[in-house]
Formats: structure tokens, C-alpha cells, sequence
């Protein structure tokens, strides 16, 4: 055998391996970045109202999503909470009697929504390597924290729950394997309850929007992984043809 055929032959194998190590990557990046997080179309201030969308990944290759449970914090109850519609799921929002009564709008609030759960009607679910947003609109908002945390419950219809419910770590600490979806908020500054952006909201904005940077560079790192990979068989494929050619007899 040629050391020239031999070359090819190894460039071939090596352009092969780049492009599964690649697929790997994008596959392996997207599996440690897909959780449950919660969004606002612009900051969430104190006292305030805000629409507030829950993104869900589908994170099992053999099984859909079907179901959703949020459940809002009982130590912060919220006197209105309304949901959007979503195409091909129910929805429903249970209540539950409040400890202690809380004011709202000059008025007493007995009792608030606990919980929130979203239901697939048949024929529908969240497939494999997709997602789908939830939207629900809530406030007033706390004035006393500077954070919500919704744990969510996510099933399959393979039967498994998967229990988004870990809060937050301290600061430096691991991101938990099963992180409860956070809703940020920023202190009121103008005198519109409904929230305005301030230099300090936007960068208060830079901490709740870290999940989704995280998301965003794993998928950045998986594409020029493929695209390293699909450089390598085309390597592989053209020393092969290469050699072909080379040992080809001439007339």
C-alpha cells in the first residue's frame, strides 16, 4: 500500500471522527442548557404588573411534554392572575384562601392563585427537540423581594415528572441540576407602577436574562462544532477521491 493511499485514508478517518465529535458536542450542549425559564417583555418593578412567559425545551428524545404546573410563591400572593391562551392546550388556575387578607386597589384580597397548570389535549405535546411558550399576566408584584421563584413541574407522557424546583444557588456556588424558574425584579423608581426601564433596571436585566445567554452560547458553540465536523468529512471525502485518482493506472 502506498504511503500515499495510506494518508488519505487516515485523513478520511480523522475527518469522520471531527464530525461525530461535533455532533456530540451540539448534541451534549444542548442537554446540559434546557430547563424551564421564566421571561418578561421588559423589566418586572416592584408593586407592578408584568406578563410573564414560561419557556419549556423538550428534553427527552423518545417522549412529548404534555403537562405543565406552575406553582406561584404562597408568601407573596398575587391578587390578579390571568393567562393567554395557547393552541391545543387547557389551562387552569386553582385558588386557595390567603392566611391573611391582602389590600389591593383599595380593596381586600381573600384569596389568590396557587397554582397554574397547562394540559395537552390529545394529539398534542411538546415533541422531541422542540419547545412552546406559556404566557400569564400577574401583579401586583411584591414590593419586599427582589426575586419570585415559580417551581414548575414538567411531565411526559412517557409518565415521568421532571420537578424544576431548586432555588437559586448562592453566588459562586454550581448551577443545581433542576433549577426552579426565576422571575427577577427591580425597584420602582418613576412614578408609573407598571415599571420604566432606569440604568439600574437594565442592569438588574443582565441577571435575569443569564439563563438565556447561557442557551444562546452553548447553541453558537454546537454550530461551529458542526461546522468543524462538516470542514473535516469534507477533508476525509476529498483525500479519499484524491488517492483514488493517484493510483489510477495512466494510458
Amino acid at each position: 500500500m502506498s504511503t500515499k493511499r495510506f494518508g488519505a485514508r487516515s485523513l478520511a478517518k480523522g475527518g469522520a471522527v471531527l464530525g461525530a465529535a461535533a455532533i456530540l458536542a451540539l448534541t451534549t450542549a444542548g442537554l446540559a442548557s434546557a430547563h424551564v425559564t421564566a421571561s418578561t417583555p421588559k423589566d418586572a418593578v416592584q408593586g407592578g404588573y408584568t406578563k410573564v412567559t414560561l419557556r419549556v425545551p423538550n428534553e427527552r428524545p423518545d417522549s412529548g411534554t404534555v403537562k405543565l404546573e406552575l406553582t406561584l410563591p404562597a408568601e407573596y400572593p398575587l391578587a390578579s392572575v390571568s393567562t393567554r391562551p395557547t393552541p391545543g392546550w387547557k389551562v387552569e388556575a386553582v385558588k386557595e384562601k390567603l392566611a391573611t387578607p391582602v389590600k389591593s386597589h383599595g380593596r381586600e384580597v381573600t384569596e389568590a392563585v396557587r397554582t397554574v397548570t397547562w394540559t395537552a389535549d390529545p394529539g398534542s405535546r411538546i415533541e422531541p427537540g422542540q419547545f412552546n411558550e406559556f404566557d400569564l399576566s400577574i401583579g401586583p408584584l411584591p414590593d419586599n423581594t427582589d426575586q419570585l421563584v415559580l417551581p414548575t413541574k414538567q411531565t411526559y407522557d412517557s409518565g415521568e415528572v421532571v420537578d424544576w424546583s431548586t432555588p437559586p444557588p448562592a453566588e459562586g456556588a454550581d448551577e443545581p441540576e433542576r433549577p426552579a424558574p426565576v422571575l427577577k425584579l427591580v425597584a420602582k423608581t418613576g412614578g408609573d407602577e407598571h415599571g420604566t426601564a432606569t440604568a439600574t433596571a437594565v442592569a438588574d436585566d443582565h441577571d435575569a436574562t443569564a439563563a438565556g445567554a447561557t442557551d444562546d452560547t452553548a447553541r453558537w458553540l454546537g454550530g461551529a462544532g458542526l461546522v468543524v465536523g462538516a470542514l473535516g468529512l469534507g477533508l476525509g471525502a476529498g483525500a479519499v477521491l484524491r488517492s483514488r485518482r493517484a493510483g489510477k493506472p495512466t494510458a
